[in-house]
């Protein structure tokens, strides 16, 4: 689903665009560059500091037209339990790409979701979006609903408020609700702002409580609302905007 908006492109670096074309890296761009190999609508650019809109200007490396850029994809996904959050899996296990095979591009997911998790998980060929959005700086609330055992008490809801002290340090203070409180389980929603491996089973444990199954339910400004389990859906440009808003991301992508 291509955005349905006009889109002014940036003047990015020669030497950022020859690596996202895929043709060289950033440093190998620079010599390509240095050694008088890169022209821009037919001219020479020598200089390291030199810049071009991708997919405007005519972009050739050592004779080579740079092609221009694919186009962005931003997808939500509701992520089955039993898959795993990437391309490929050597153990042979479900994975995600299997659920989106009618997309053509190739897009990536942003973070991870455990194989013994469910819910929102984004996908997208925006790196500089997916870099934001996981980097700790930027604070992005990730929301989930947790059913553990037992009952969870007054003070380990404030323990997880707090910050939890793990194995590879502490935790961020966390917005937490208790659902439901039974003898047996409890339902919990907790919000935390970082993204560290199995963090939300690990700050149950360390207050006592094993996790029996956790749905991811918000990414940032994102909602799981009623989208069906192993089902997708591609972002409307107003959840994109707000999404790219919240990591200091002000334009919308071109088409």
């Amino acid at each position: 689903m291509a955005l349905e908006r006009k889109s002014h492109r940036r003047r990015e670096r020669l030497n950022k665009i020859i690596s996202m074309s895929g043709i060289a890296s950033r440093r190998r761009g620079d010599e390509l560059i240095s050694s008088g190999l890169v022209t821009v609508n037919g001219r020479v650019e020598t200089g390291l500091g030199s810049k071009a809109i991708w997919g405007v200007d005519s972009i050739t490396v050592d004779s080579q037209a740079i092609p221009d850029p694919p186009r962005k994809i931003y997808v939500m996904l509701h992520k089955p339990f039993g898959y795993v959050s990437t391309l490929r899996d050597p153990e042979g296990r479900p994975i995600i790409r299997d659920l989106i095979q009618d997309i053509k591009e190739r897009i990536y997911p942003v973070g991870r979701l455990d194989f013994d998790s469910s819910g929102l998980l984004i996908l997208t060929n925006d790196g500089e979006l997916a870099h934001r959005l996981m980097h700790p700086r930027f604070h992005v609330p990730k929301t989930y609903k947790v059913t553990i055992e037992g009952s969870l008490s007054g003070a380990s809801v404030g323990r997880l408020r707090k910050g939890i002290s793990l194995d590879d340090g502490p935790t961020s203070p966390a917005n937490v609700k208790v659902v439901e409180r039974q003898q047996e389980r409890s339902v919990v929603r907790i919000t935390i702002f970082e993204g560290r491996s199995r963090q939300i089973r690990r700050m149950f444990e360390a207050v006592g409580h094993k996790s029996l199954k956790l749905i991811r339910i918000g990414y940032g400004s994102l909602h799981l609302g009623a989208l069906k389990v192993g089902k997708y859906r591609h972002l409307n440009n107003s959840e994109l905007k707000t999404l790219r808003t919240s990591v200091g991301l002000d334009e919308l992508p071109p088409p």
